[in-house]
């Protein structure tokens, strides 16, 4: 009777992936590292409570209307109570319905600038760091020159020639953060490029979009993932900024940026829960991702967990 010496998950090619996925669970492994820390575990819950308000905030206050826009002025700037947990604003809206739906603008202005920086950088980086010469040489020096803006100010004098609209501020970051991500980018496939498995695709005439696009990007995203995180922290803040000025989303929509620039002027006449309230949940919101992205860093680094391997 034949007896196959290799178990089925190694005949497949799985044992290696069975492996790697033991090795993340097991104790000592990222997914280990990462739930022992509390900052992760903490970050990981404010992130998840604030999807949750962005994706239902229309069902999460009875004032879904004045978290859309509607006036009701005969309660304007009502302190907070129990029929308004967080008190009403200069035009009688609830700023609690407020808060909510202006988690889904800072949710689509963070998933929207880090997704249009990540696809611009990573195809900037992947075709100069693959193919070098000349074509690096253009597409570095293009880089370069947003590189010499500060990110703020290139942002604010695109925000401020295409206008103020919730599209225009997402294009308007992305525009001054995808040169970070095509640097960060090129880096790695200036590495993957002299590995031993992208010259034996290329040696056996594979073409050069799929060797690209197959064997090196995939390969080049971790610190990409990593960093994207940390982004849509100061996305969301950058975002607010650009509204405080002006050069946000128009009135109705729901903004935190707008909330405080139309909140400063009843603070001092003790009216501070508009402005107050909706810069701490831009604070709390950009601290989450940004320690989400530290600790993910951390606990997927081997030389920094410790990890050996």
């Amino acid at each position: 009777m034949h007896t196959d010496p290799q178990p089925p998950a190694r005949r497949f090619g799985l044992g290696a992936a069975g492996r790697d996925r033991r090795r993340f669970v097991a104790p000592g492994g990222a997914l280990w590292h990462f739930v022992r820390s509390r900052l992760g575990v903490a970050a990981t819950v404010i992130v998840v409570l604030f999807t949750l308000a962005a994706v239902l905030a229309p069902w999460l206050t009875p004032y879904a209307d004045a978290g859309r826009g509607v006036p009701d002025l005969p309660i304007r700037l009502q302190e907070p109570s129990w029929s308004h947990w967080l008190g009403t604003d200069d035009l009688g809206r609830d700023v609690l319905a407020r808060i909510l739906f202006g988690a889904r603008t800072a949710m689509y202005v963070a998933v929207g600038v880090v997704v249009l920086s990540v696809v611009i950088g990573v195809v900037v980086g992947a075709i100069a760091g693959y193919f070098g010469r000349w074509v690096d040489e253009i597409l570095m020096r293009i880089t370069d020159t947003f590189l010499a803006f500060p990110p703020l100010l290139l942002a604010v004098l695109v925000a401020a020639a295409l206008g103020a609209s919730l599209r225009n501020t997402v294009i308007a970051i992305a525009i001054s953060w995808w040169p970070w991500y095509a640097r960060l980018v090129r880096s790695q496939v200036l590495s993957l490029r002299e590995r031993s498995f992208v010259k034996a695709v290329r040696a056996i005439g594979v073409p050069d979009r799929r060797v690209i696009t197959v064997h090196i990007v995939p390969n080049a995203m971790a610190p990409v993932w990593v960093q994207a995180t940390a982004d849509l922290g100061a996305a969301v803040l950058t975002a607010a900024g650009l509204s405080f000025v002006g050069l946000g989303p128009r009135p109705p929509t729901a903004d935190w940026g707008t909330m405080i620039a139309q909140g400063r002027q009843y603070v001092l006449s003790g009216q501070w829960w508009i402005a107050g309230f909706a810069g701490a949940a831009i604070v709390i919101v950009a601290m989450a991702f940004n320690l989400a992205g530290d600790v993910i860093r951390d606990v997927t680094d081997p030389r920094t967990r410790g990890d050996q391997q």
